[in-house]
């Protein structure tokens, strides 16, 4: 439809309908109202149309993409989403960076470039964040720029620099959770920070929890207090980094279901109790996996490779490697070496399973490698079965 006929229609739907307000009674107005919602609708579809286009064409989304965002944002003109896109360019995102910040936050279009993106930016700036760094912890947290400057971000930094005491440590720490900054920080995450730096928890294992577990830090203060003191009862040591480990298994309810519910696959492969116990004081984590991934580590190892299911909790951190990246290939390198006599006994599966790569490969692969030329195809995995 031309814009000529469009404000034509409008203009003598308009006349029509202030003689019809006059002359007709409401329930033959009524009638006449789908010419009006058919223009307001022709007018809404033009607006979506262009914010649809803008989102393809200069923000790198794809189609399906853009239209589902276009329902989140209207984009009158593309002056302001212009200049924050040339100023993300400009502090360093790529158009993937900058199509990721737009679908979480797509009203980000719509923002202050001066007064709302640029102090923030500058803050990460002066404490460290680099301007590699910046966009990678932005593009996975977008809510980071509408959180105030002042009451949450500046407070929250601040504070965990402070326990990591080391810039280098918090920028590696927000790369991974950056959430931390924007979660109930008086409430949670902070008051347990210092709850654990109050009982001698070193930094490195504050950093450690922060980094790469920061899920148990947001439990509710008292319960957190509980966790910790259930685990110093079971013998954990503070200055350990199975105490915060420990802590993350047990501070919220929902890891203690998920510990119930590991604790019922191991039984059903012959712990005791007291083997889980020994299995949680040596590796907290190993109560956090999958039944999947237990019953297949433990599958393998029991049913094909003849190990006693109770050994496997003497050393449950071998639960964690990959099964069909690590324990597949080194175990079938050893089979073949038993089988060929070089090897009397199967070693123990932290001997045969935690060392490097390299390490494997110069001890029981290139070492034998004349003897079996094959070996490195079967820890390759490209022999035939």
């Amino acid at each position: 439809m031309s814009r000529l006929i469009r404000v034509f229609i409008c203009r003598e739907s308009l006349t029509i309908h202030k003689f019809l307000r006059s002359t007709i009674t409401p329930t033959l107005l009524h009638n006449i109202h789908p010419l009006h919602r058919f223009i307001s609708s022709e007018t809404s579809i033009n607006q979506h149309s262009f914010t649809t286009s803008y989102l393809i064409n200069s923000c790198g989304l794809s189609p399906e993409s853009a239209i589902k965002v276009s329902v989140r944002v209207n984009i009158k003109n593309a002056d302001n989403p212009n200049s924050v896109i040339s100023f993300l360019k400009n502090h360093g995102f790529s158009q993937k960076e900058i199509a990721l910040l737009v679908v979480k936050r797509p009203e980000l279009l719509l923002a202050n470039v001066q007064n709302t993106l640029l102090p923030k930016f500058e803050y990460f700036y002066s404490i460290g964040v680099s301007r590699t760094d910046l966009p990678v912890i932005l593009s996975k947290n977008a809510s980071l720029l509408y959180r105030s400057l002042e009451n949450q971000i500046v407070p929250c930094c601040e504070f965990f620099r402070s326990v990591l005491q080391s810039d280098e440590k918090f920028v590696a720490a927000i790369k991974r959770t950056s959430w931390a900054i924007i979660c109930n920080f008086r409430n949670k995450v902070g008051p347990n920070l210092v709850h654990l730096q109050n009982l001698g928890v070193p930094t490195k294992c504050l950093s450690l929890m922060l980094t790469h577990y920061p899920e148990g830090l947001t439990a509710k203060h008292v319960e957190f207090k509980e966790a910790v003191e259930e685990v110093k009862k079971m013998g954990f040591d503070p200055e350990k980094t199975t105490f915060v480990l420990a802590i993350n298994a047990r501070s919220l309810k929902s890891r203690q279901s998920m510990c119930n519910r590991c604790s019922e696959v191991y039984r059903m492969w012959g712990w005791s109790e007291d083997d889980i116990s020994m299995a949680f004081r040596k590796h907290p984590n190993c109560m956090l996996l999958s039944k999947k991934k237990v019953t297949k580590a433990m599958d393998f190892f029991v049913n094909k490779m003849g190990v006693q299911s109770k050994m496997i909790a003497a050393n449950p951190r071998i639960l964690f490697f990959s099964l069909e990246k690590r324990i597949i290939p080194r175990c079938s390198v050893i089979q073949v070496l038993i089988s060929n006599g070089l090897v009397k006994k199967l070693p123990s599966l932290a001997t045969l399973l935690r060392p490097c790569d390299k390490d494997f490969l110069r001890k029981f692969v290139m070492e034998y490698q004349e003897k079996v030329p094959q070996l490195l195809n079967i820890y390759k995995g490209k022999m035939a079965n």
